[in-house]
């Protein structure tokens, strides 16, 4: 029998036996969970406050209670969790790719969606990818939405929550372990400080050994250390003003760069060996400001917030092997290593005055604007043997490490928007909502590589240190949703939108050096990227609540988006732009009950994708890069008192099937399936909990990318161990 129905009967056989045992216990979670009065989770990702069934748009949501049953404690775990939506997790930790209906990311690119943190977005697609507690609520909205979000949310919008100060002392611990061998602790207290004030404090540190050994230094390639901490002020001087003060900050330390190189996606067999551990070091922090005033006719809201990022990484360079067995080395004689280092700084402001929500007719006005000022490096160095060491913003000149290439460059990105949206409710069954928002994104370049290290290819001109490059990218992003509700519990609706994502700059001299290495796409700019979406949806819940079941279809055109490709000549990576692609496709989730303490949730996600115009024809009617045919995901947990104690035990296994993928414009390579199992069994005491887990329970081995010149970067191996949580 296939390995695929062996983990589908798993999944399918836990649930049969639950609901043969069913004992009178009380359902406590669900794929999108329970926690209005009424039963419905409450969600916030339309800017308004509604019931998850009767939200008219396609939206997976996770509270508290599902967070901590399901174990999600990654970016990975939710989106596991999600049809149509897939994480390729890449070897650097600033770079983790969301794809929702086949709007891709890659490195360097803006962002694929919103990331929204406590009112807060994201200004970097570095920062998504950080480790995930003290959360209340996650929401992740598909589809372009850009009328709401502005720029950058033209995958649509993920909305993480994380839990408020509280009106009473409380506090919580984790601990756990597992085999890597890793370890994990988590705090977090809250309570009033006065009447007015109250406070929140939690954080989380990570250390583990890895998982992926490199069989030539003898030890593992994949060690982690996270600490990150986070601090939360809520002052309520009135009943009308709300003042949430917010900082955080995220420290990491792990290797990088321990690639293999490839022709078939597929081929996991070789080890990694390299000979250089290297390092990935990446500092965030992040202080903001939300300030909301409620009057009777609605509220003013203002987020400032203020950021900052870096990231230094130093490993091999290709063919990421032993210097004597390297390609390099059997070519000139001597192998290569290199170093790469971001350094972001922006701020930002978001200005929004709205009506109250009970009104028949609705409406919202803001600005927005972000000023980011960034720096980035890149080159190789000489392989001595002596090890790699970390070039910031000046060539190396270490006689142990000596500069071989090296490009910098400084950006300034200044976008500013601003935005209206309405909405009128017609009758109780029939509901429009139009919104509007303009986006303006000016982006200067300044070529900071010194003169001796500017590529130099015939035929092209050759840049200059101090060369300033400008770019300005604007577009209006309309959005129309119709909602009609024939009965209380089915919501039909439809709509158009529209999304953009800014274009940008590769570093300077990199057109040179792909067409004098004959690379198709690639040029010193990158164009932005619009896509128009049309999508029609349908939300049930049938059987007196005992099942709910949702679908949606859409079709999305795609202009100028992203594909990636690496050159190995300067170490350089760069993205180049696919004039056109047709996307379609759709979803099916729902969440079944059958008795009382047994939950089943299932969705199905299906993406096409075509290559319609290239400057290569051969490629033309191709998939686009980073598409995967489709999701497949099935959840069940059963939960149970055991006799006739407050004590409960709860079993949950999730299983998560990604399709086909494809990663680059030829298709030289196809990944098979990948079939992911994750299980959970807990013993609940209240105010305590024991729970044995196993990730990647069937140690699934799969290649998690695939980079154009054949880089692979393996995917975890099996995880397991023990966690320990206590409130008070």
């Amino acid at each position: 029998m296939p390995a695929i129905w062996n983990k589908v009967l798993l999944a399918g056989s836990v649930s049969a036996f639950a609901l043969l045992g069913a004992m009178p216990a009380y359902a406590q979670d669900q794929a999108a969970t329970e926690s209005a009065s009424d039963g419905e989770i409450v969600v916030t990702a339309l800017r308004r406050d509604s019931t998850l069934q009767d939200t008219p748009a396609a939206i997976t949501a996770f509270n508290a209670e599902t967070i901590e049953n399901a174990g999600i404690d990654r970016a990975a775990d939710f989106i596991g969790l999600t049809s149509n939506v897939q994480l390729i997790e890449t070897q650097n930790a600033g770079n983790a790719f969301v794809i929702i209906r086949g709007i891709t990311q890659n490195r360097n690119s803006e962002p694929s969606v919103a990331v929204v943190v406590d009112g807060v977005q994201q200004v970097n697609a570095a920062q998504f990818s950080q480790e995930l507690f003290d959360i209340e609520q996650i929401e992740i909205l598909k589809g372009p939405q850009g009328g709401l979000y502005g720029r950058n949310a033209i995958g649509g919008a993920i909305i993480i929550n994380t839990k408020q100060p509280s009106d009473q002392f409380e506090g919580r611990v984790f601990a756990g372990i597992d085999n890597g061998f890793g370890y994990t602790l988590r705090a977090g207290i809250s309570g009033p400080i006065s009447d007015t004030l109250k406070f929140r404090l939690s954080g989380s540190y990570r250390d583990t050994d890895g998982y992926i050994p490199n069989t030539f230094l003898g030890e593992d390639a994949d060690p982690l250390e996270d600490i990150s901490l986070r601090g939360k002020l809520l002052w309520t001087p009135t009943d009308q003003l709300t003042v949430d003060l917010r900082a955080s900050m995220s420290l990491l330390r792990t290797q990088a760069l321990y690639y293999n190189i490839v022709a078939d996606v597929n081929d996991t067999s070789l080890p990694v060996r390299v000979n250089n551990a290297g390092q990935n070091d990446r500092d965030i922090y992040n202080v903001s400001a939300k300030i909301d005033y409620k009057a009777d006719w609605g509220s003013i809201t203002s987020v400032t917030s203020y950021d900052t990022l870096s990231e230094i990484l130093t490993g091999d360079a290709f063919n990421f092997l032993p210097i004597q067995e390297s390609l390099f080395f059997a070519i000139f004689g001597f192998d290569l290593n290199q170093s790469q280092f971001l350094d972001v700084e922006a701020i930002s402001q978001d200005l929004r005055i709205q009506s109250n929500d009970d009104n028949a007719f609705t409406w919202s006005l803001g600005g927005y604007f972000i000023d980011t000022n960034r720096y980035i490096s890149t080159g190789n160095m000489v392989d001595t043997g002596a090890g790699v060491f970390p070039v910031f913003r000046t060539p190396s000149t270490d006689p142990r490490n000596p500069q071989a290439t090296f490009l910098a460059d400084s950006q300034n990105n200044f976008a500013w928007a601003v935005y209206a949206n309405v909405g009128y409710e017609f009758s109780d069954a029939f509901r429009v909502d139009a919104s509007l928002r303009y986006d303006k994104d000016r982006r200067r370049n300044r070529t900071l590589t010194p003169t001796a290290f500017i590529p130099v290819v015939p035929g092209f001109p050759t840049g200059r240190t101090g060369e300033v490059r400008r770019e300005t990218f604007d577009e209006w992003q309309p959005k129309v949703t119709l909602t009609y509700k024939p009965a209380e519990n089915v919501t039909i609706y439809g709509g158009y939108s529209r999304g953009f994502r800014s274009g940008g700059f590769n570093q300077t001299g990199v057109g040179a050096v792909a067409a004098g290495t004959g690379v198709v796409g690639v040029a010193d700019i990158y164009e932005a990227e619009v896509a128009d979406t049309f999508e029609l949806g349908v939300k049930t819940t049938l059987f007196d609540r005992m099942l709910t079941l949702n679908a949606s279809a859409y079709t999305t055109k795609s202009e100028n988006g992203y594909f990636f490709v690496f050159l190995a000549a300067n170490s350089t990576q760069n993205l180049g732009n696919v004039p056109e692609v047709q996307l379609q496709g759709f979803e099916i989730d729902g969440t079944l009950r059958p008795a009382r303490g047994l939950d089943i949730n299932f969705g199905l996600g299906v993406t096409y994708s075509e290559i319609k115009e290239f400057p290569d024809p051969t490629v033309i009617g191709n998939e686009a890069p980073f598409i995967s045919r489709y999701t497949i995901n099935l959840g069940t947990q059963y939960e149970s008192n055991l006799g006739d104690s407050d004590l409960k035990g709860r079993i949950r296994v999730d299983y998560n099937r990604t399709g086909k993928t494809w990663f680059d414009v030829p298709n030289s390579t196809v990944r098979r399936p990948v079939d992911l199992v994750n299980a959970r069994l807990t013993l609940d005491g209240g105010a305590w909990s024991l729970t044995g887990f196993a990730d990647n329970l069937f140690n699934e081995k799969y290649n998690a990318e695939f980079s154009p010149g054949g880089f692979v970067f393996k995917a975890r191996p099996r995880v397991y161990g023990l966690e320990a949580l206590y409130k008070f």
